[in-house]
């Protein structure tokens, strides 16, 4: 991902410029790249969800009353160092040790835009997870959390059971997450399904109900961003696009619906007052 970064700021008309995405990913991310079936193919939606995160993150940062980001699973993200963000803005990057590492090392002589603190957590140890959940719970408020490309990584289960965590976390007020369908699981399946799945981490959430997964566990569904809608918007497509935008208006409104919903990210809200939750 952080090469996907690399490659569009390396465009004229890059939609967004991440200087730190190249070194992030030294020599170990161009041999993933190359190793990565058709690796080219699927840099678009990878852009567009960058620069659409990066624009519903700004809105709730600077007019929507965000004052702690939580991002969950940030791997080699450098958005506090490379977004105009206000300095007081609290910005928590979790993820595994050794990744931490690595970027803090990479990312030494930077300067963060924002108050960062890194936190090192397996995410899939619930009692760690809480742990984190705890700081932000008394850290400024309101909080947004994200989870950019983790969820479609977890079981069901996994994700409710993350879904009850940031719940019962009377902080945060939002949640940003990229969600596929069942139709995009299968069509990743017979690309990248095999190279992730040896690397321990096959594909496996895609509801096939969409964010309703998410309304039954207390979260709303503010906005949705379809990546295909988005990825014409911002001139970032598939060949041939706008040709299948053309051909899809003859099919019937609920197939149009199906495919527009195959992927998007997703801004939800809680469904209760902050303070309400628990178990």
């Amino acid at each position: 991902m952080a090469l996907y970064r690399a490659m569009e700021s390396e465009r004229r008309d890059a939609l967004f410029r991440d200087p730190y995405a190249r070194p992030l990913a030294g020599p170990r991310g161009e041999a993933v790249f190359r190793a990565m079936p058709q690796a080219r193919r699927w840099a678009w939606p990878m852009v567009v969800r960058t620069a659409v995160i990066d624009e519903i993150l700004g809105r709730l940062v600077t007019a929507g009353g965000a004052r702690t980001v939580l991002n969950l699973a940030a791997g080699l993200d450098a958005r506090p160092f490379r977004l105009r963000l206000p300095p007081e803005l609290r910005w928590l990057d979790v993820d595994l040790p050794a990744i931490q590492d690595g970027k803090r090392a990479a990312l030494e002589r930077e300067r963060p835009r924002c108050a960062l603190e890194w936190r090192a957590a397996d995410l899939s140890d619930p009692a760690a997870r809480r742990a984190v959940l705890a700081e932000v719970a008394r850290g400024p408020a309101p909080a947004l959390a994200v989870t950019e490309g983790l969820l479609i990584y977890l079981e069901r289960d996994a994700v409710a059971a993350l879904a009850a965590d940031l719940l019962d976390c009377p902080a945060i007020e939002w949640w940003m997450l990229d969600l596929g369908s069942p139709r995009l699981l299968r069509l990743m399946e017979r690309t990248w399904g095999r190279a992730v799945a040896a690397g321990g981490a096959p594909f496996r959430f895609a509801p096939a109900e969409g964010t309703a997964f998410f309304e039954r566990l207390g979260w709303l569904e503010v906005e949705f961003r379809s990546t295909w809608e988005e990825g014409l918007r911002l001139g970032r497509t598939m060949p041939f696009a706008r040709l299948w935008s053309a051909l899809a208006r003859l099919l019937p409104a609920e197939r149009r619906e199906e495919f527009r919903t195959m992927s998007g990210i997703v801004l939800l809200r809680r469904a209760r007052p902050a303070g309400g939750a628990g178990r």
